[in-house]
């Protein structure tokens, strides 16, 4: 019995490395087309919870702790903007070079371990701060243009963004794991899907109200992409969840990490990306820093 649920569970993990990178290749490619990055994922998160009623009918709506509405609502508000700001930072930047990035969510959560609970990180902590901030300066540098690494550039727009975007999904990332301990990964699904579609509708009532017509044409137009997108988010979030129910968090984090991997390979693949080579190494790198602080750290 313990056999089947690792493997089913590992079977998760690997799923989420692969349809992660995919979904960020259909936002970027949406975004290239015109396609808002907050209506992306409003309409994400539209046909997931649309899809939740139709084929989950056994959904239970009832009879869950306050301590899960409570876990929820805080991730509902913290992975719309960590999405919304994700694809954001694709629409401007590369996904071979935003993907790796997503290592430092492991740096966040030591920081914020060192200051919340007194967690002060041993050496292999240490190792992989140093591990994560040399694979960064592999994947950041420009051998093309003779620019070497410089700490001035996460102060480029897509950069910011993509760090913004880690910090929000780092701390949810708890807090949805507390919510399917409460219930189960397929009722937190659901309602991660229906509160980022509340939270994601009132921002667009609020700022997009001359747009959201455009913005329905285009998803009409580019509809085969959209529904790969809410496919490969779908399967992405419930593999995060069912990895999250069978492992602790710190090791399906420092797993997740591998897809830095896959997504330099989809940047090459889909976006002729260039530098393949120098940011997979370097994202390797910062994949193995990643699973130090998290696992050993």
């Amino acid at each position: 019995m313990l056999l089947a649920i690792l493997t089913f569970t590992s079977f998760a993990v690997l799923i989420r490395i692969l349809a992660n990178p995919l979904s960020n290749v259909f936002q970027k490619q949406l975004t290239q087309r015109a396609a808002d990055p907050l209506f992306v994922i409003s309409a994400t998160y539209g046909f997931l919870t649309v899809a939740c009623l139709a084929f989950w009918p056994q959904l239970r709506l009832t009879g869950l702790p306050v301590a899960f509405w409570q876990s929820m609502l805080v991730v509902g508000a913290l992975a719309m903007f960590g999405n919304v700001f994700l694809v954001k930072a694709l629409q401007i930047g590369d996904l071979s070079v935003l993907g790796p990035i997503n290592a430092y969510k492991s740096v966040v959560g030591l920081i914020f371990g060192i200051f919340l609970l007194n967690e002060v990180p041993g050496w292999w902590g240490l190792t992989g701060v140093i591990l994560i901030v040399v694979g960064s300066y592999v994947v950041l540098s420009n051998a093309q243009q003779h620019k070497p690494f410089s700490w001035t550039v996460f102060q480029r727009p897509e950069v910011k963004l993509r760090l913004a975007a880690l910090v929000f999904s780092a701390i949810d990332g708890t807090f949805l794991k507390k919510a399917i301990v409460l219930s189960t990964p397929t009722i937190a699904f659901f309602y991660w899907c229906l509160f980022g579609f509340g939270f994601t509708l009132v921002w667009i009532l609020l700022t997009m109200r001359s747009q959201w017509r455009a913005q329905t044409k285009l998803l009409l137009s580019h509809k085969i992409i959209y529904l790969g997108l809410f496919v490969a988010v779908g399967v992405t979030q419930i593999a995060s969840n069912v990895a999250l129910a069978g492992m602790p968090v710190g090791y399906a984090l420092a797993l997740f990490q591998t897809s830095a991997l896959v997504s330099v390979l989809f940047g090459y693949q889909f976006f002729k990306e260039r530098g393949i080579v120098r940011k997979l190494i370097g994202a390797s790198i910062m994949v193995a820093g990643a699973v130090l602080i998290t696992v050993l750290g």
